[in-house]
């Protein structure tokens, strides 16, 4: 950068700040024109003012080829100038879309997004808010806030979720599926809703509670519960449906359940109240005539079987080949994980119980515990065959298919689970735990709904890569120099940062 002093036509002469820029010289400023010596050596001094002024800009990053100005520029940044802008470019576009914008609680949309980019402890969040987002939080205002949102935001939240998937299932709910699962508390504490139960986690030292879960086809939420952690999941199922059809106005949809929520009082109940159902049945508790009708039956690859029941009441029968496959090569892993268990010495009589292979144990003596191998093998007999309770008039093959779409709500817990980190739970407080469990909702229908554009558009960025994704989206903000102004600028995305960033912004 120099001064150039410009003789023009009239006899006056411009000074002006050159700057050489991709080999060739441009003008960035001329200070002003004079005739007299006194006046041009003024400007001069004003030009030279102005260069100073300009090399510790940082425009020059943006604008002037010179090594030594684009170092001088980047050392005028510091952190405060680059944030990670992708959890509110991907997520919070999506909740915007949602309609969770309606709720007008900033904070809240704050913890959905870090819940969903960086799924931490309440304490890692406000890091992450200041660290990356310029955030300034304290702990206690989140603590404050979970207090009162789980009471407030709820229903808005479901509301919400169940307006959006009802827009996305085409304005009609004619099945719903219903499945619960534990989650345990880093806590021994028992309380009135935290208590000890059967952990399908594998914490029986845990205090847990139960969530419950229903959501429509392809498992787009509709609403959810929490429960003590000792209750009977079967004893869940009827207050939670009618509690949904109140809430969401639902027109006694067809109820698809697995086997662990069939029960006579639940069957009893949903024809009460009138609901069709199609249920995972257990065909080895059936009465001893349907069992040995089953077992009497030939069956190939494929074969379905309907046997009538007590009503409208039906039991069909599926059998496959490569379900048997599956069913015996389990069997036998729990078999040979129990003889290695036996001859460690291991096995008691605190063993002997109806869960998974344990069934095949048996006292021997007073003190000695031993294998059933004859009741292993009768079990072999049942491989590859697969029952459904229902009350429907679908058919056969109806009925399978519905009831197939129940891995889409198992889907559901497994995302929460590991993509967004619901458990374990460090709050103790009922109205904190509501409220967390109402935050890991919300961020389940964005994911949900990301999930959805990714496989319109034929993307191969799964949800978890698409979390990493945008961890590592910046933006760098900078101040003009002339006029002050604060600008902002987004850094050049890789290839798929990219991608993502327009399958979202194509999308919604």
């Amino acid at each position: 950068m120099f001064i150039r002093k410009k003789q023009n036509t009239s006899g006056s002469y411009s000074v002006q700040v050159i700057q050489k820029f991709r080999g060739k010289y441009k003008v960035v400023k001329t200070i002003g024109c004079a005739t007299t010596q006194h006046e041009i050596k003024r400007l001069e001094q004003l030009a030279r003012e102005e260069m100073d002024r300009l090399s510790g800009d940082q425009l020059k990053l943006f604008g002037y080829e010179s090594d030594e100005m684009i170092e001088q520029a980047f050392s005028l940044l510091d952190n405060s100038s680059i944030h990670t802008v992708g959890p509110e470019l991907i997520f919070g576009k999506i909740y915007d879309y949602i309609g969770f914008n309606s709720i007008k609680e900033e904070l809240f949309r704050h913890l959905v997004i870090a819940r969903l980019a960086f799924p931490l402890s309440k304490l890692k969040t406000v890091d992450y808010l200041r660290r990356y987002q310029g955030k300034e939080i304290e702990i206690d205002t989140i603590y404050r806030f979970l207090d009162k949102l789980s009471g407030e935001l709820k229903p808005e939240v479901e509301q919400i979720a169940f307006a959006h998937t009802l827009q996305v299932l085409g304005g009609k709910i004619s099945v719903v599926f219903y499945d619960l699962t534990t989650l345990y508390f880093e806590t021994g504490d028992e309380d009135d809703l935290r208590k000890m139960g059967f952990s399908k986690d594998g914490k029986q030292q845990c205090p847990q509670i139960y969530l419950g879960l229903l959501v429509g086809l392809e498992g787009y939420a509709i609403g959810y519960d929490i429960f003590e952690g000792n209750i009977y999941e079967g004893h869940t199922l009827i207050p939670f449906l009618e509690e949904m059809s109140h809430k969401f106005h639902l027109n006694k949809p067809v109820v698809i359940a697995d086997a662990g929520l069939l029960s006579k009082e639940n069957i009893k109940a949903l024809e009460a109240n009138e609901y069709e159902y199609i249920l995972g049945a257990r065909i080895k508790n059936e009465s001893e005539v349907i069992k040995e009708k089953i077992l009497a039956i030939e069956f190939t690859d494929g074969m379905t079987v309907s046997i009538k029941k007590s009503g409208n009441t039906r039991l069909i029968v599926n059998y496959s080949t490569a379900r048997a496959k599956k069913d015996a090569y389990n069997r036998k892993r729990g078999l040979s994980r129990l003889e290695k268990q036996i001859k460690s010495g291991k096995l008691t009589k605190s063993n002997i119980n109806n869960r998974g292979y344990n069934k095949y144990l048996k006292l021997s003596g007073e003190i000695s515990v031993e294998i059933d191998y004859e009741k292993y093998e009768n079990d072999g007999r049942w491989d590859g065959i697969k029952g459904y309770l229902t009350n429907t008039r679908l058919s056969d093959e109806e009925v399978m298919e519905n009831y197939k779409n129940l891995w889409q709500i198992e889907k559901a817990f497994r995302i929460s689970k590991t993509d967004l980190r619901i458990r374990p739970i460090y709050h103790r407080i009922p109205n904190r735990i509501e409220a967390h469990i109402c935050i890991a909702f919300t961020a389940y229908c964005i994911l949900k709904e990301l999930e959805r554009v990714l496989h319109k558009e034929k993307s191969t960025i799964s949800l978890k890569r698409a979390q990493e994704l945008t961890q590592n989206m910046y933006q760098i903000t900078y101040i003009l120099p002339e006029s002050k102004q604060t600008k902002s600028k987004l850094l050049k995305m890789d290839k798929e940062q990219a991608e993502l960033y327009q399958i979202v912004y194509k999308n919604f």
